[in-house]
């Protein structure tokens, strides 16, 4: 254990004298230092660790108090005790040495016995503080590290969830990724909430979590999709919103077996990126000129996450592979967008969509699934492949395969 520093300052060299003799005994526990300059002591505190100071009140330049003060004000040192030391029988003197936050305040002369014993107490007490401190900053570490680890957990539990839903027809789980990241590259470019943007970054990839209550039958269909079958794709929004904001009741059933855990009294349920979660499910179908699903909403109306992952979700269908097609060129995925701004997409978010591109590209190259063909390579045909389960659609319109759930 390291020895406690003492710094006696005092501008009278046979006071600091005095000092080291009377404290010869107390140089195998203390390491004491000595200086007459109260400006020089003020610059060794700011530039080196002690555990006490023994300051006279009256010494040119600056006082006792004043040292005190500075001593005080500074965060770096205003833990360090400091004892005054006063020749003067002034009862205002020590107050102000005490309302100073002085340590406490000894009048000369000093007996050695009563300067050891005060500062016997004033170190013990800087020993707890600084104690304290550590054990402090090791609980908020451990608080952090903690903190940390929730976090991370929640991150892994929402990716595998959105990933569950898009396994069925989708292994790699990438698409959801690159829906995440592109959506927080959108709502960055609309200059939106640093917290909003954040939290739709974590939420987009539940969009379509839903598909999980479609049926294999329906989902991966080879052949075009009956009225009814079509009618049930559409169910997978609903299915979503349910899947999110349903009551969990395992969680009463948490609450009984995991009291240590989960505090029943206080504990409530606040998962902002869920609530989100919730929202996108329920809209990112919508269309802004109201002929979308599952609501019919228009403009406005719709939900703003849910018209950026809107965008997000179709480009990343047609820059994907099917099979049905192949994946579209950039060059014909960015007209498609461009054709359906103000029908299918926000025109506000479509220029964010086109202002943050760069990123978007970098996104998609770092988290591609497949190697897209290069725009002049890219197979004509393919364009008017039908996605397998659409009943009716114009062929002669390429828009049409952003209006498709197998781009979503």
């Amino acid at each position: 254990m390291e020895k406690p520093r003492i710094l006696f300052v005092d501008d009278e060299l046979n006071v600091l004298k005095a000092y080291e003799r009377s404290l010869r005994s107390q140089r195998q526990c203390w390491l004491m230092e000595f200086v007459t300059c109260p400006q020089q002591a003020l610059h060794r505190l700011e530039s080196e660790a002690f555990d006490a100071v023994v300051v006279d009140v009256c010494m040119p330049g600056m006082s006792g108090l004043e040292l005190l003060r500075r001593i005080k004000v500074d965060p770096s040192t205003a833990d360090v005790p400091v004892v005054v030391v006063t020749g003067h029988a002034d009862r205002e003197l020590k107050r102000r040495a005490l309302d100073g936050d002085a340590a406490d305040l000894l009048n000369k002369p000093i007996d050695s016995l009563d300067l050891i014993a005060r500062l016997q107490s004033v170190l013990r007490i800087k020993s707890y503080g600084d104690r304290l401190k550590q054990y402090n900053k090791l609980l908020e570490q451990s608080v952090k590290d903690r903190t940390a680890e929730l976090v991370a957990s929640r991150i892994d539990i929402l990716w595998r969830l959105g990933k569950a839903a898009e396994f069925r027809d989708e292994e790699t789980g990438n698409h959801v990724i690159r829906v995440g990241s592109y959506s927080r590259a959108v709502a960055r470019a609309m200059g939106l909430d640093e917290n909003f943007t954040e939290t739709l970054f974590l939420a987009a990839p539940l969009h379509d979590i839903g598909k999980i209550g479609i049926p294999d039958s329906v989902l991966l269909k080879s052949g075009k999709l009956s009225d009814d079958e079509w009618r049930l794709m559409r169910q997978h929004c609903q299915i979503g919103v349910s899947i999110l904001s349903d009551e969990c009741k395992f969680m009463h059933v948490a609450e009984r077996y995991a009291e240590v855990m989960l505090a029943k009294s206080e504990f409530k349920v606040n998962n902002p990126v869920i609530d989100l979660a919730v929202t996108i499910a329920a809209s990112h179908h919508e269309k802004w000129n109201g002929s979308g699903y599952p609501n019919q909403l228009s403009r406005e109306a719709i939900p703003l996450a849910g018209r950026i992952v809107a965008i997000a979700d179709v480009y990343d269908a047609l820059r994907s592979q099917r099979p049905y097609k192949q994946a579209f060129s950039i060059e014909r995925s960015l007209d498609i967008l461009r054709a359906d701004s103000g029908s299918h997409f926000d025109p506000t978010v479509v220029a964010a969509f086109f202002d943050s591109y760069e990123d978007i590209q970098s996104i998609e190259g770092e988290f591609s699934d497949y190697v897209s063909l290069p725009s002049h390579q890219v197979d004509s045909s393919s364009i008017h492949v039908l996605p397998p389960y659409v009943n009716s659609i114009d062929a002669s319109s390429v828009n049409t395969f952003s209006h498709s759930p197998s781009f979503s």
